[in-house]
């Protein structure tokens, strides 16, 4: 960002130390209440420090507000520490604090209810009015801070326009000019191959990684003459890579921008293409599923990875893993693992699709290819955070690049991590070519655009029976 600007992590960090002072303070509060509940309210300020120091209520001190961050961080709130709306993180807060005075009602105060029914509704409006109203006010004087940044303009976005055609400029200009809060600093123009130009000074399209990475630019922003699919999916698959939120606005691709949130808030209106439409929560909730089942379902099937493994090795020569470069979230590379189904040899004469009947699938691989158990070893990517459990299948460049050429749209599955199992490989299975991977896709980029917890949960079901039925392949 442009001017004395504080990095989203210490902004974050902020947050995170804000929100831990109010949970201590008020869970002083707290214990005072509970001690009055059970004291009564005549109590001399001594009785009230020798509880708040006994060893238990300590131990409660340090324990809890912890745990509160642990339910903050799940909420999504440190997950984008800028543009923050203030009645938005009025609701957030509420609801959190709500969830709070559940949990410390029930893990703190079960055994000290009251027979009176409505002293204990009492008692717990209090709780969540302690915790709401101090959790509150301090995230309110951080983004209170922050917005008075914007406003005065010492914090500012710095962007780069893709594009220098006159209808570019005057985006630009109306961006610049625009009285919202949160502002951008156009950092440069590039030239799209093909368009008008404006002859202004801009830059070459090929240059944008190496500026993008020196100018520490915080977004991309397309502009193009042309506003069919085709061209600004293209767009998005060259600068996906650079690993920066793409943005456009909302009337340049309505087909694919129907689903996808506006995320700047107090900022001039764009669509970012670079992050799917699960809420920060669910991001959250996602990723820790993720890890917490690819962990024991690596530990638990240990002895079946044990046995599978002896067993290619004994069917045929070569190693009993292999390895082969995807391409994931951002389109960054990396190594997806499985036991291998085929003979070494599979691929000399260059990238192939398996199909039914492939000749050179291993005795072996073709029932670990009919039910799924050569994919076993993808929980270590799903560890390590290359892919997830549920997601978009990922493929090769080889592949992905004949694909780009007849659907660009494809471009957009790179918003979220491949996963071992999809909708398109639950409603479609296994593509034998080009045009059967495409169509797999289509229910790939569907799954995007509805992403949630609940719809993870269904595909994993599906999954579970296609496997028992050995539908694998």
């Amino acid at each position: 960002m442009i001017g004395k600007m504080a990095s989203a992590n210490l902004e974050r960090w902020k947050l995170v130390l804000t929100d831990w002072i109010t949970a201590n303070i008020a869970f002083v509060f707290f214990n005072i209440l509970r001690f009055l509940d059970q004291r009564g309210p005549a109590s001399s300020i001594d009785a009230v420090l020798q509880y708040l120091t006994q060893t238990k209520i300590c131990f409660e001190q340090i324990i809890f507000p912890i745990i509160l961050l642990a339910i903050y961080w799940f909420s999504g709130f440190y997950n984008n520490p800028f543009g923050k709306s203030r009645f938005g993180e009025f609701l957030n807060t509420a609801i959190i604090s709500a969830i709070n005075t559940i949990i410390l009602h029930l893990a703190l105060l079960t055994n000290d209810q009251m027979n009176d029914i409505s002293e204990n509704l009492i008692q717990i409006v209090i709780i969540f009015f302690i915790f709401f109203s101090l959790t509150f006010l301090g995230r309110l004087i951080v983004i209170n801070t922050q917005i008075r940044h914007f406003k005065k303009r010492e914090w500012m976005y710095s962007a780069v326009i893709i594009g220098n055609s006159i209808k570019a400029r005057a985006l630009a200009k109306k961006m610049i000019d625009s009285k919202v809060v949160i502002s951008h600093s156009i950092e440069g123009y590039f030239k799209i191959p093909g368009e008008t130009d404006s002859g202004n000074a801009a830059y070459d399209l090929d240059q944008i990684f190496e500026f993008c990475h020196e100018k520490k630019i915080d977004q991309i922003i397309l502009a193009p003459q042309k506003t069919d699919e085709e061209t600004i999916l293209n767009l998005v698959y060259k600068l996906f890579p650079i690993g920066i939120p793409i943005k456009l606005t909302p009337d340049t691709l309505n087909f694919m921008t129907s689903s996808i949130k506006l995320k700047d808030i107090y900022g001039y209106p764009l669509v970012d293409l670079t992050h799917s439409s699960m809420s920060e929560s669910e991001k959250n909730i996602k990723r820790c599923f993720d890890v917490l089942l690819s962990g024991l379902t690596l530990f638990i099937l240990s002895p079946l990875y044990l046995i599978l493994a002896m067993w290619v090795k004994k069917d045929s020569k070569g190693p009993v893993f292999y390895r082969q470069e995807r391409i994931g979230l951002k389109e960054n590379p990396f190594n997806i693992i499985k036991f291998r189904t085929m003979s070494v040899d599979a691929e000399k004469e260059g990238p192939q699709l398996s199909s039914d009947d492939d000749p050179r699938v291993t005795k072996s691989g073709k029932i670990m290819r009919k039910y799924r158990l050569d994919e076993l070893p993808q929980f270590w990517n799903v560890l390590k955070g290359e892919m997830s459990l549920v997601g978009p299948r990922p493929e090769r460049e080889y592949f992905i690049k004949k694909i780009i050429r007849k659907a660009p749209f494809y471009t957009l599955l790179y918003q979220t991590r491949p996963g071992i199992t999809s909708w398109g490989m639950v409603q479609y299975g296994y593509a034998s070519d080009i045009d059967e991977m495409i169509e797999r896709s289509k229910y790939d980029l569907l799954y995007i655009s509805n992403m949630s917890i609940l719809v993870d949960l269904k595909i994993m079901l599906y999954t579970i029976l296609t496997i028992l039925e050995g539908k694998g392949k």
